[in-house]
């Protein structure tokens, strides 16, 4: 074997590893279903919903209320969220959310509304 054959095995092999080490672990799957907690701040407030994810639909509690929300899943990291009996315009508009990363507390996620240009970010912890 010569030294250019070596030298490109060498460089195949050096970024083959280090590349395997960032890649972010998403295991969304096992997220499909299950029992949830997410909060965010509101109005200065962390406030805190928590949801029953089933494979078609999710089921919301915030401030003793319950909201019932319809999933269509794109592949096993998106899915669009579409609440069933929306109260106002804003909740007629359909969620895009998208998972990131995963653990074995949660996942972090991306969402905004369909169509929109503004892009935020949340964490889910399994309840």
């Amino acid at each position: 074997m010569n030294f250019t054959a070596r030298t490109a095995i060498l460089f195949t092999l050096v970024t083959t590893i280090f590349s395997s080490c960032f890649n972010e672990q998403r295991n969304c799957a096992s997220y499909k279903t299950g029992q949830f907690s997410f909060s965010t701040a509101v109005a200065g407030q962390i406030e805190t919903s928590l949801f029953k994810r089933f494979e078609q639909y999710e089921v919301e509690y915030y401030k003793e209320r319950q909201d019932t929300s319809d999933i269509r899943w794109i592949n096993d990291c998106e899915y669009i969220l579409q609440k069933r009996n929306p109260k106002n315009r804003a909740e007629e508009q359909a969620v895009h959310i998208k998972i990131l990363r995963t653990d074995a507390s949660g996942y972090e996620f991306e969402y905004k509304a369909v169509g929109a240009d503004k892009t935020l970010k949340g964490r889910v912890n399994r309840s």
